[in-house]
């Protein structure tokens, strides 16, 4: 009875070992024009948050509200330049 006992709890044991040792698959990879989507997708938001707080500063002038605009419109366009040249 021992030994079946034992045995039982070895082979549990070495099963239980071995099953924790399978890795998941590794996740597809994206393609490059995913990869250009999601990073488009990044480059709107961050260009709308950073829109967001030049326009609601509280203490901006206008002048200066427009020259940020300004620069982070160029910013911009110049970023969506080099996504739609990788594409």
């Amino acid at each position: 009875m021992k030994k079946l006992l034992i045995s039982t709890l070895l082979l549990l044991g070495l099963s239980t070992n071995v099953f924790a040792q399978k890795h998941p698959p590794a996740p597809p990879h994206p393609s490059k024009s995913e990869l250009i989507n999601l990073k488009a997708k990044e480059l709107d938001k961050k260009y709308n948050t950073e829109k967001k707080l030049i326009l609601n500063h509280p203490l901006a002038t206008k002048q200066m509200k427009r020259d940020q605009m300004n620069a982070l419109n160029k910013r911009y366009q110049a970023e969506k330049r080099l996504l739609k040249q990788a594409k």
